[in-house]
């Protein structure tokens, strides 16, 4: 038994902040972050349970399904309401879903960490996954910090995995490296710290690895790649990734430019951006991708249906 993806959904802060609301308060331009970065404008407001319920409740009409039909709630975030409790209960609670919720901590590679744990837990006789990545990161920026303050923005995206006698994913690996943890990190208490030029030099090894990886694994070539969705941190770290996969720029899907780094979510966003722009049709292949603090990566690839 296999998965597939039944309908997807997302949630955005609701104020939308440019490069040049930025520029009014810290010494840089709308000029200088597009061209070191890519984005142009991100989205703040809201929190990981508020935007996660969001995401969760469009997820759930586009799929078609109902609280009853969730037998459980998986919850990526880096930015949870609380220490304790865990904050997928409470969407959980908000969405009328009694089954299992838990939240996972993979950094900006938890979304597919999400997939691979909603994978194994449908092998083994759950039947349907609301799988949600969600985060409050401007909670957490020093937004007199230039080197941060122009990354990061808030939002979820969410998407409903149940069984399917074919498989969506046809390959998917996992990987850590905990030594890399103060490359990028947050205290208790502080603010996201990184350094960018080893992020961007790591981020692009691994996510290249791991997505070669993948790829054996399923027995694909890169050539029978249609569309990369990968974690939306930096333009140049996708254009890197693409040049060193042999990929063309033009199957990367690109929404950094309206939402920053979102973390968790960027995936699902990628996914929902895909979407709208009619770029993912069934029997199309996707490499999945993403990586982030720990340091963590995950790969996949999938056949869309």
């Amino acid at each position: 038994m296999g998965i597939r993806f039944a309908g997807w959904g997302v949630g955005l802060g609701e104020r939308i902040v440019t490069n040049d609301d930025l520029s009014a308060t810290l010494e840089t331009s709308d000029d200088w972050i597009q061209e070191r970065t890519g984005i142009r404008e991100r989205r703040i407001g809201g929190t990981a349970s508020s935007l996660g319920i969001t995401a969760a409740q469009a997820a759930m009409a586009d799929a078609g399904v109902t609280a009853d039909d969730i037998d459980l709630v998986i919850l990526s975030t880096t930015t949870g309401d609380r220490l304790i409790p865990g904050t997928a209960p409470t969407i959980a609670a908000a969405l009328g879903i009694t089954g299992g919720a838990m939240d996972l901590n993979a950094a900006c590679s938890g979304f597919m960490y999400g997939v691979a744990v909603a994978r194994g837990m449908i092998a083994t006789g759950t039947q349907r996954v609301l799988l949600i990545g969600a985060e409050n990161l401007s909670r957490w920026v020093d937004w007199d910090d230039r080197a941060t303050a122009v990354l990061f923005g808030d939002g979820a995206g969410a998407v409903v995995i149940e069984p399917s006698e074919v498989d969506a994913v046809l390959s998917i690996n996992l990987g850590a490296d905990g030594s890399l943890a103060d490359i990028i990190r947050c205290d208790h208490g502080g603010y996201i710290w990184m350094d960018g030029r080893e992020v961007f030099r790591r981020a692009v090894r691994v996510v290249v690895e791991s997505s070669e990886r993948a790829l054996r694994e399923a027995g694909v070539t890169i050539d029978e790649i249609d569309i990369l969705l990968a974690h939306q941190a930096n333009l140049r770290i996708l254009h890197a990734v693409a040049d060193r996969l042999g990929l063309s720029h033009d199957k990367i899907v690109v929404c950094l430019d309206k939402y920053g780094n979102t973390s968790s979510a960027s995936i699902p966003l990628a996914v929902d951006h895909a979407r709208s722009q009619q770029l993912l049709s069934p029997g199309k292949v996707a490499l999945m991708t993403g990586f982030g603090g720990g340091m963590t990566w995950a790969s996949a690839v999938v056949r869309w249906s």
